[in-house]
């Protein structure tokens, strides 16, 4: 397989894109953003397709944003909300990606669907899970929220509140019963499954696909989907900025033992009130 971060291929009239960093769990890294905004644009562009697949090369879809880069470059700014919301702008940008393009995109997810992760999946049309898929946004557990609040459109404000309030993650069972995803499959038959979901889509007229699309997406944004996404942005931009307990202790063991550890010391302390409970 090519050492690009994405991958383009096509499959008789389905175009094919992979995330191909399987080594940190296809985190998005700048390669990943560029590689995978490059490749979505072919695949948009090629007048041989009418369908494309997102999918991830390894053992999980996509673990977020790799947090553990760019800290030297963040540092300069880290109290700056100004820039924050630059920075988050477009990583909102990139993640609505799917949702803004002419074809429709099914998501094809195995693993870990986490953090930006998560949200890419929920912007495309439609989303295929293995039976061994998770699917959450954990960064309210470092005391970030993600750049893109999709999650209530698709699964309802309440539940959307609990897993976004708590950062919990989900199995493909749930993720089913709520609406996020619209069908699991054995792990092993997830990209021959996909693939013959796409295949079957194709039968319909491009055109077709095409204006149900749109519509569907002008609907969305005559209903304020569009301006709700830019205003989760602007509110969740200075809570990036701003200096919690939690932030800056989850930065300042990031920096003196590494991302593991302030990970692991997070998990700590959910598992220990988890252990309370049913000791109880």
């Amino acid at each position: 397989m090519s050492d690009a971060a994405a991958l383009y291929e096509t499959d008789d009239k389905v175009g094919i894109v992979t995330l191909n960093r399987p080594h940190n769990l296809n985190a998005i890294s700048e390669e990943i953003r560029s590689g995978l905004s490059a490749a979505f644009a072919r695949a948009d562009d090629d007048p041989l397709t009418s369908v494309v697949v997102l999918r991830a090369a390894g053992r999980s879809f996509c673990a977020g944003y790799d947090i553990s880069r760019g800290e030297v470059e963040k540092e300069s700014w880290r109290h700056d909300a100004l820039k924050w919301h630059a920075h988050l702008a477009r990583s909102l940008a990139f993640e609505m990606i799917p949702w803004h393009m002419r074809k429709p995109v099914i998501a094809a997810v195995q693993g870990h669907a986490l953090g930006g992760g998560c949200e890419i999946a929920m912007f495309c049309d439609l989303t295929i899970a293995a039976e061994d898929a998770l699917f959450g946004e954990p960064e309210v557990r470092f005391s970030n929220v993600g750049p893109a609040l999709v999650m209530p459109w698709l699964i309802g404000y309440k539940k959307a509140r609990e897993l976004l309030y708590l950062g919990d993650m989900i199995d493909a069972r749930t993720a089913l019963e709520l609406g996020m995803i619209n069908r699991i499959v054995p792990t092993e038959e997830l990209q021959t499954a996909t693939l013959q979901f796409a295949r079957r889509m194709t039968l319909i007229a491009p055109e077709a696909l095409y204006a149900a699309k749109l519509a569907i997406n002008r609907g969305a944004s005559m209903a304020g989907f569009g301006d709700a996404m830019q205003a989760g942005l602007d509110i969740v931009a200075p809570l990036y900025a701003a200096r919690t307990e939690i932030g800056s202790k989850f930065v300042e063991i990031t920096r003196q033992e590494g991302l593991g550890a302030a990970l692991k010391w997070r998990r700590a302390a959910f598992e220990a009130l988890e252990q309370q409970k049913s000791s109880r």
